[in-house]
């Protein structure tokens, strides 16, 4: 059977892309294989991991299961195209890097893709609806926790309210002596 091929035009990271695929190729294929974008990551191919996940017109997708073909006229995202003009990181890749959300750093593209979705929605997400948004994601390393409180940090940034969380927080701070050790709870 002979490979079958097609001219896929599509803006890619800002820029307008004419790329010759095979019609069974995946959008993770011709992101990494054709276009060197090697944040992309190849997990499981199955869209169960996240390692892949890119924005297309705005919205977080698996790219291991998006064939490349449908990615004709659609305007695809990849961390690559996060960073500034000279090389300074988002906002929240910065905050994965300060709240220690990156070790291996296999799922961070994909993580931040998501959270990039998720801190540009203008909706404030509850903590629930939070992790509901990045469990599509698998982390060996570092927990879930640190990536959790990089997007909710980055969340309140853009909505404004990050201050005034930090205020009523350090308002609500309780210490308690318990022998003579003094344990500061403190809950973003």
């Amino acid at each position: 059977m002979a490979k079958q091929y097609k001219v896929v035009h599509c803006t890619v990271n800002g820029k307008e892309i004419e790329q010759v695929v095979d019609v069974r190729s995946s959008l993770t294929d011709m992101l990494r294989n054709d276009l060197h974008l090697t944040s992309v990551k190849k997990g499981c191919e199955v869209g169960e991991c996240g390692a892949c996940t890119v924005i297309i017109n705005g919205e977080g997708f698996n790219s291991c299961i998006y064939l490349a073909v449908w990615a004709e006229g659609k305007e695809i995202w990849t961390l690559e195209g996060l960073t500034g003009p000279g090389g300074e990181l988002s906002d929240i890749q910065q905050a994965f890097v300060d709240e220690g959300a990156i070790q291996c750093g296999f799922c961070t593209p994909g993580f931040i893709m998501t959270s990039w979705e998720i801190v540009n929605s203008g909706k404030e997400y509850t903590d629930d609806e939070l992790r509901k948004a990045l469990s599509g994601h698998l982390c060996r390393c570092t927990g879930y926790e640190n990536i959790f409180r990089a997007v909710k940090k980055t969340m309140l940034r853009h909505l404004g309210k990050f201050e005034e969380r930090l205020k009523a927080l350090n308002e609500a701070k309780r210490v308690l002596k318990d022998d003579g050790v003094i344990i500061v709870a403190y809950i973003m």
